[in-house]
């Protein structure tokens, strides 16, 4: 029987463990490119702000590649937004892309922060503007792909609000303080991606990348960390993907029983030698190098890459982190190209 499907069906079906065609091309973090900017005529930093112009954008990687998902919003700001953070948006910059960053946290120390998540969350910062931008993709392309969301870890989100230098050593020195802000924090992805789903979202992909083994231990991770990703994706409807950066061969068997959909890993991790070391049935998704293949290869280099994590067993091909935007044209579609030529699955 041969299955035909289009990018949602497949995208969907692939997160519910059915039969698919292809292995998927698509990301649940940024991928808004330069060419999405020219087409819409729009600088990047009033892409953010404005419900319209981030439907678009979010949109256009679709439009103009062949990409299987659109993902708001874009930068890594809106969580601590939420929470009473200033945010700065580079908007005196009318060219260029610089990314949203938070201009100060609610408190440079751990012992000191004591966040209230607010009683009307959905109408907080940027919230209802990605709730609207959710709306309008829905509307205008949610029959063809997938519409993800991009949300914070708790840790990642606890480093946006406090300084993640005395952060990082309460976790050792004050780990009862620690545990407690990231049960806040907690609370506020599960009310989050509740909002988001309402406004339309298909699934979601918690970015922890602030508590990788590059910043923190094993033995950290499994004592604060682990609990709340787990809480996350016990109470969280939409099927989820959880994204830690940079080798993390030392805690990829606790992001297996976090209990997400899918686990997102990137190019430093071998994709062959994860496989054996995890469940069978883990969905992988990876392991793309967002910048140094997709930016700076040629063609060639992002088909070897591509063929190299499909061959190796990824069940989406994902890039490892954002595309970043200035990405070349020709290696966009390289890789939607790369991904048809190798990812055919036989059992369709």
């Amino acid at each position: 029987m041969t299955v035909t499907l289009n990018s949602r069906e497949r995208v969907l079906r692939l997160f519910e463990r059915k039969e698919i065609d292809y292995v998927p091309v698509f990301s649940g973090m940024g991928n808004v490119t330069v060419h999405g900017l020219k087409k819409y005529g729009y600088k990047f930093a009033e892409i953010h702000t404005d419900a319209r112009k981030m439907a678009n954008m979010a949109a256009s990687t679709y439009q103009l590649f062949g990409f299987e998902s659109a993902v708001v919003p874009f930068d890594l700001g809106t969580e601590a937004e939420a929470l009473g953070c200033p945010i700065n948006y580079y908007s005196h910059h009318a060219e260029g892309v610089i990314y949203p960053t938070v201009k100060q946290p609610l408190t440079e120390e751990i012992a000191e922060l004591d966040v209230q998540i607010p009683a009307d969350l959905a109408k907080r910062g940027r919230i209802p503007v990605v709730c609207e931008a959710i709306r309008l993709l829905k509307k205008e392309v949610g029959d063809e792909i997938t519409i993800g969301i991009s949300i914070l870890g708790p840790y990642t989100i606890l480093a946006q609000v406090t300084d993640v230098g005395p952060l990082a050593k309460a976790c050792f020195k004050q780990p009862q303080v620690v545990s407690k802000a990231l049960d806040k924090m907690t609370d506020l992805i599960i009310q989050l991606s509740k909002i988001y789903q309402e406004a339309g979202a298909d699934f979601s992909t918690i970015r922890e990348m602030g508590a990788g083994p590059g910043i923190l231990s094993p033995r950290v991770f499994a004592s604060l960390i682990h609990p709340q990703l787990k809480r996350i994706f016990a109470n969280v409807e939409l099927p989820s993907v959880l994204h830690i950066c940079g080798n993390v061969k030392l805690i990829v068997d606790q992001m297996v029983t976090c209990g997400a959909a899918a686990i997102s890993i990137e190019e430093k991790m071998n994709i062959a030698e994860t496989r054996k070391n995890i469940p069978a049935d883990t969905i992988i998704l990876g392991n793309i190098a967002g910048y140094d293949v997709l930016v700076h290869g040629k063609p060639a280099d992002v088909d070897r890459v591509v063929k190299e994590a499909i061959t190796n067993g990824v069940n989406g091909i994902w890039p490892g982190c954002d595309i970043w935007p200035e990405v070349p044209e020709e290696n966009m579609k390289a890789l939607m190209a790369s991904a048809r030529k190798y990812g055919k699955l036989e059992s369709c």
